[in-house]
């Protein structure tokens, strides 16, 4: 039995927009980051053996990673972007199958962004709130339109965080990763990519990749080994304040190990090859977490600077 994270049920956030049930309207293709042809063949086994679609993991435009052009759901790209007037849900309230999930989800968000916002406003920095999208299937976003497909993602241009809930349903039954602080880990991976975009250091990603497209699969790496210490930035907060209960640091530990680079790849049965990674590893995304988790600093959480990250 997994352990339950301390939250107050029938928290509702002002920072959701819940598009659930609504339909797309398909005007404009999404772009995709670029992963490669090998990662997408990847993507391909890995669904066909687990029944389980994990492009997003892998950086094709999906929880995040590196993308090649601003409007890109991941890596570079700046706020400002064309975005889709959001539905209300067409979800009922009462019999709604997620009613608590999403609680849980608004909260966690909540608590997220509240972090940031004090360790920013202790720095004498302004922080801007990122939504999130809750939506079935496919969505509207800023970068174009998008799949449930693609799991979770971050879209730079306009500053939203997407997700279906079928990921975490997929997370725990596919790949392994069982327990609400798993779950909020993701939340936290995906608003440490907002941070980027407020810190400027999405667009900086951006640039290089442009300047030097050699560097781009290393670049996305180190972008989104940034995220995961981001997110045990944010887990270092709910420890000190006792938010935790026993074994959810090791919930969020497991979920970094489970979606990394050559994990994926071994459960693709292809041979590991790091020259194809957009994630990092698995030893390397529990190393960046645990680094923020036990500084509580965004400072420490340089992976550019780092000679291996």
């Amino acid at each position: 039995m997994f352990a339950r994270m301390k939250w107050s049920r029938g928290h509702q956030s002002k920072d959701v927009e819940d598009r659930r049930g609504q339909k797309a309207s398909g005007a404009r293709a999404a772009k995709v980051g670029g992963a490669g042809a090998i990662v997408a063949v990847i993507v391909a086994l890995i669904a066909q053996a687990t029944g389980v679609d994990v492009s997003g993991m892998l950086g094709l435009g999906g929880s995040s990673g590196g993308g090649s052009s601003s409007t890109s759901t991941s890596g570079g790209g700046a706020p400002g972007g064309d975005e889709p007037t959001p539905s209300e849900t067409q979800i009922d309230p009462k019999t709604d199958p997620d009613a608590e999930l999403k609680s849980f989800i608004g909260f966690v968000l909540d608590d997220i962004q509240d972090t940031f916002e004090a360790l920013f406003r202790a720095q004498g920095k302004t922080y801007r709130r990122a939504k999130l999208v809750l939506f079935t299937e496919e969505v509207d976003t800023g970068c174009g339109l998008s799949s449930s497909a693609i799991g979770p993602f971050y879209c730079p241009p306009d500053e939203k965080a997407y997700i279906d809930f079928s990921f975490y349903r997929a997370l725990r039954d596919q790949l392994g990763a069982p327990g609400d602080f798993a779950q909020a880990y993701v939340m936290a991976h995906e608003i440490g990519h907002h941070l980027q975009t407020v810190l400027g250091i999405s667009e900086k990603v951006h640039r290089q990749t442009l300047k030097d497209k050699s560097r781009e699969n290393e670049l996305s790496i180190r972008q989104e080994l940034q995220a995961d210490c981001f997110a045990g930035v944010w887990a270092h907060s709910t420890k000190k304040r006792d938010v935790l209960d026993r074994g959810d640091i090791e919930e969020s530990v497991t979920a970094a190990a489970q979606i990394g680079d050559d994990r994926l790849q071994k459960m693709s049965g292809r041979k590991v090859n790091p020259e194809t990674w957009t994630h990092g590893s698995s030893a390397q995304r529990v190393k960046w977490f645990r680094i923020g988790m036990e500084k509580g600093t965004l400072e420490a959480c340089d992976t550019f600077a780092a000679e291996q990250p």
